[in-house]
Order: C-alpha cells, then sequence, then structure tokens
C-alpha cells in the first residue's frame, strides 16, 4: 500500500518510474537541445540593453522611453514564470515548450521589423511571455530525462548556459549593432529557434508520468493576478 502511494506522488515515485523508463534519445543531446533554448531566453534579457540608443534613434524617440524594450520584456517574462507549471501540465510539457520556442521566435522576428517603438515594445511583452516558460520547462525536461545520480552533471550544463548568456548578452549586442544593425539583436534568435524546434520534435519526450497527470492541476487565479499587478507597478 505505502509502495503504491509513494509511486502515485512526489519525487519517489518519479524515480520509481525513472527506473522503467528512458527517452529514446541520447540524454545529453536532449539536454543540449533544451539548453539552447533556455540561453536564447536568458541572452535576450542583457544582449539589447546596448543597442537600446541605436533604437531611440531609429524611433525617434527618447532613451527613456527605448527602455521600455527592456523592462516590458522582464516585466512579462516574470508574470509568467510561476504559471508555466500550469501550462505545461495543461498543454503537455513538450507541447508547451514547442509552443514556446515557435512563438518566442516569431516574435523575435517582428521585433527585428518593427517600424515604431509601440510596435516593438508590444513584439516583446509577447516574447517575454513565451520565453518565460523556456527555463522552467528545460529543467523540468532535463529533470525527467535523467536518473537522479546523474542529475548534477545535467544541471551543470544548464547552470553553465544561465551564468554566460547574461555576461555575453551586452557584448554580443554592442557587436551586432555595431557591425550590422540593431534589428539582429532580434533577429540572431530566428536561425536558433528553428533548429532549437525541430530539435525538440525530434529528440524530446513526455515521460509516462507527466502524460499519466497531465490536466490535473487548479490555478490561482487572484494569486497571478496580483503577481501581474505587483510587477506591473514596481516598473
Amino acid at each position: 500500500m505505502n509502495a503504491k502511494a509513494s509511486n502515485g506522488n512526489g519525487a519517489s515515485g518519479r524515480d520509481t518510474d525513472h527506473g522503467g523508463w528512458r527517452p529514446a534519445a541520447n540524454p545529453w543531446l536532449i539536454a543540449i537541445v533544451v539548453t539552447l533554448a533556455a540561453f536564447m531566453e536568458v541572452l535576450d534579457t542583457t544582449i539589447v540593453n546596448v543597442a537600446l540608443p541605436h533604437i531611440a534613434g531609429t524611433m525617434s524617440a527618447s532613451y527613456d522611453e527605448a527602455t521600455w524594450t527592456l523592462t516590458s520584456y522582464l516585466v512579462s517574462n516574470g508574470i509568467v514564470l510561476p504559471i508555466s507549471a500550469f501550462f505545461g501540465r495543461i498543454l503537455g510539457r513538450k507541447r508547451y515548450f514547442l509552443v514556446c520556442i515557435a512563438a518566442f521566435t516569431a516574435c523575435s522576428f517582428l521585433c527585428g521589423i518593427a517600424t515604431s517603438l509601440g510596435q516593438l515594445i508590444v513584439f516583446r511583452v509577447l516574447q517575454g511571455f513565451f520565453g518565460g516558460g523556456l527555463q522552467p520547462n528545460q529543467q523540468s525536461i532535463i529533470l525527467d530525462t535523467f536518473a537522479p545520480e546523474r542529475r548534477g552533471r545535467a544541471f551543470s550544463v544548464s547552470a553553465v548556459a544561465i551564468v554566460v548568456a547574461p555576461v555575453l548578452g551586452p557584448t554580443l549586442g554592442g557587436w551586432i549593432t555595431d557591425n550590422f544593425s540593431w534589428r539582429w539583436v532580434f533577429l540572431l534568435n530566428v536561425p536558433f529557434g528553428i533548429l532549437t524546434t525541430l530539435g525538440v520534435m525530434q529528440f524530446v519526450e513526455d515521460p509516462p508520468w507527466g502524460r499519466r497527470h497531465r490536466g490535473k492541476m487548479s490555478i490561482d487565479y487572484p494569486g497571478i493576478t496580483l503577481i501581474a499587478i505587483g510587477l506591473g507597478c514596481l516598473q
């Protein structure tokens, strides 16, 4: 009785299920593919910083107005982080991850071709909304893909990407802006987003326990509303 209860809930059940399930693809290949998506998302939090003066000049806006291209992304990103698990349960983790990557890539393209500051801010809000689901689901996929004794090494791949991306962002953004155009700061995501989408479609699988519990989750609507209002007011 206790064994059955343990198998149905929490980490102990997950670890037990893990003993009988393995993804068909190489786990390290899966880790690299999903980490690339999270890398793009984290990179976009800082890569725009040095391009703000150029964006302001192109859009005939002040520097303070141009900073909304950064803050709007961070606000929407922060709002969706706590509800990403809800969407993952409702849609399925792989499906939600694919939706986030595809929409993030599409929004990156729209940011790159925006003709006004208003358009750019709207597209950045959408980019942050869909990008917010990438990092939590990336970590969940790695957790499900690797056996407990190998998760530490697997998460080291994710840690390197999360640490390197914010540091690399300003340098890469400055080089792209000086040598090409600020629009390529966003358009750069498009080819990597397409490759990552194809990689996730090919290699990532939903584990049995993820399929079994799909849809069995409630959401705290008042809490999410207060988070959205609170983060918006802080900006």
